[in-house]
């Protein structure tokens, strides 16, 4: 069974679909507990703390910008939500990263029919090293990038105007990076050639992206992100860029 081409917003609520259909639900829950526990957690300390950090930031606005604070203020709350759930949610895919390839592997069998290999456990277990060395890979590409983001929004004036905007693209687009490089690993398919990939198509990556980054803003529905975008990434594998890497082979 092939899945039909959808928005980068449809992949994404095709993954919910996916994600609690039989077969699948079982593949879900150890990405669900790994994301549970560190988003969870770091977002409850986030709300403990949150109200005072925006407080002490304005405090850097120019008296000529105070006009904006209106403005600023929600994209200060939306920046400072998206970057802890951007963070805690990539420390918790390095953890489970070896069950998210598994989970996207049994959800490309489901839309597929095709079994992609006959790895036992003790198989599973012995990829963990590259599996993990794959994850790092991901996070020194965006890991300079965040940087510069994060000196760009310390920047009065500019860093509370622009800042928030360009981290939210940057989120968008490395969240897209993130969910789909499963599918792509599990073909041993490179890294730098899983980005050119997208890149073809940043439209729907970037609409996968951004749904990604606005749900995981959200308390209580951002545990559950992380298993739904893996399987709506994998749809998204199959139906746009599985066919093209056969081709090549």
């Amino acid at each position: 069974m092939q899945p039909k081409q959808r928005s980068g917003f449809g992949y994404f609520f095709y993954g919910l679909e996916l994600a609690f259909s039989p077969g699948i639900r079982r593949f879900v829950l150890l990405p669900l507990l790994a994301n549970i526990l560190l988003v969870g957690g770091s977002l409850y300390f986030l709300f403990q703390h949150l109200g005072g950090w925006i407080d002490q930031w304005m405090t850097h606005l120019p008296d000529f910008l105070s006009w904006l604070s209106y403005v600023i203020w929600p994209l200060l709350v939306i920046t400072i939500l998206a970057t802890f759930s951007y963070f805690f949610s990539t420390l918790a895919n390095f953890i489970a990263a070896p069950f998210n390839g598994l989970l996207a592997e049994k959800v490309e069998e489901k839309l597929t029919g095709q079994k992609i290999n006959d790895d036992g456990i003790l198989d599973v277990v012995k990829d963990v090293p590259r599996v993990l060395s794959r994850e790092w890979r991901k996070l020194m590409y965006m890991l300079p990038k965040a940087l510069g983001l994060f000196i760009l929004l310390l920047i009065p004036a500019l860093g509370q105007t622009i800042g928030p905007i360009a981290w939210f693209i940057f989120t968008a687009w490395t969240l897209a990076i993130q969910y789909c490089d499963y599918p792509f690993d599990n073909h041993k398919i490179d890294f730098h050639s899983m980005r050119m990939s997208l890149k073809q198509k940043q439209s729907k990556a970037y609409g996968f992206g951004v749904v990604v980054s606005v749900l995981t803003t959200i308390p209580i529905v951002n545990l559950f992100v992380v298993p739904i975008a893996v399987c709506g990434a994998t749809a998204m594998w199959v139906a746009e860029y599985r066919d093209e890497f056969k081709n090549r082979s």
